[in-house]
């Protein structure tokens, strides 16, 4: 959950999560680094008087800046592709969820289970109890459990939505006739929040998503009461 004037991401709550927070931050210090060099470089340039003439036309520099930011690059390449095949992985899911995308409301249908659908619509702020989110809370939540391999299969009925949930490092469209899919899995217990990241109308602002992580047993003992 956000906080206000936060600056930087929310807490890791997946796997994935945790892998981009660190990408981030690698990425992060390269451009601190290339910006501090510059900045030394320009203010230098600006403060000295002396010139050396011989550098102005010199094969090594023209070699050691051209190569520089081909090995910085690959640096910031290979753990982003490392991470973006990790976030297509599907291992061996052990629940399967599927939402639509609606104007403007989420529904959710847990495909194991016979009859377990439900519609998901935004608390409007007159019936907030204290406490509660503006917002962000919705009737029915999604009710999951923790450390548990889960995929989402995301489509939509009307327009493009996308389904988002920052702190588990989620952001998958929701398009018309396709169905896009994506797995989470949640290292604690909680309530995550999210909204609909795609701009799909008047009301696009008013389609929250709650996750409700739980462990395994309450899990169970919820899905018996709504089936």
């Amino acid at each position: 959950m956000a906080y206000p004037f936060q600056l930087g991401f929310q807490d890791a709550t997946s796997p994935i999560m945790e892998e981009l927070l660190h990408f981030h931050d690698h990425t992060l210090m390269i451009v601190f680094l290339i910006s501090s060099l510059v900045l030394y470089i320009i203010s230098l340039m600006l403060t000295t008087k002396l010139t050396h003439t011989s550098t102005m036309d010199a094969q090594e520099v023209e070699t050691i800046w051209t190569i520089l930011p081909a090995i910085i690059l690959i640096l910031i390449a290979l753990p982003s592709l490392r991470i973006l095949y990790m976030m297509d992985e599907i291992n061996n899911p052990s629940l399967t969820v599927k939402t639509m995308g609606h104007q403007w409301y989420w529904s959710y249908e847990y495909t194991d289970y016979e009859d377990l659908t439900f519609d998901s619509y935004m608390i409007p702020t007159p019936d907030l109890k204290p406490g509660e989110l503006r917002l962000l809370e919705v009737d029915n939540r999604v009710v999951l459990p923790m450390e548990v391999t889960i995929r989402m299969l995301i489509s939509s009925e009307d327009v493009l939505h996308s389904w988002a949930v920052p702190s588990l490092g989620l952001k998958t469209d929701a398009i018309p006739g396709r169905l896009n899919q994506t797995t989470l899995v949640s290292t604690r217990p909680g309530l995550y929040y999210g909204q609909c990241s795609e701009i799909c109308g008047s009301n696009h602002s008013f389609m929250p998503i709650v996750l409700e992580l739980v462990p395994l047993k309450h899990f169970e003992k919820w899905s018996a009461s709504m089936l």
